[in-house]
């Protein structure tokens, strides 16, 4: 899993809180679905964290539904911080980028 990051401590309690947000279609965590590319956070008098992420593919039915469980998930993480999740498809989605652990959970 390569999460680019400005801050390891912070990035990693972002990505335990991520890890509760399903790809409802997939059922499993987008984290070790790959869709998280990055995290990063402002300085700690901006409170800002923005999380950079794609989706399985541009058409994804679920993917407000993930954008805004992925917003929730990070305000609770990170409470009263100003929370940006910006989707993105560069680069887009393989299944390349799922997890050993993500592999395992979908039998592979």
């Amino acid at each position: 899993m390569n999460i680019k990051t400005n801050n390891d401590e912070k990035c990693e309690t972002g990505l335990a809180a991520l890890r509760f947000v399903d790809d409802p279609e997939i059922g499993l965590n987008i984290v070790d679905l790959g869709l998280v590319y990055g995290l990063e956070f402002g300085e700690e008098d901006e409170r800002k964290v923005a999380c950079t992420m794609t989706l399985t593919t541009e058409f994804c039915p679920m993917g407000e539904s993930i954008q805004s469980n992925t917003t929730e998930a990070l305000k609770m993480a990170f409470p009263g911080y100003d929370v940006t999740v910006l989707i993105t498809f560069e680069p887009h989605w393989s299944q390349e980028k799922i997890t050993e652990a993500g592999r395992l959970f979908l039998g592979g």
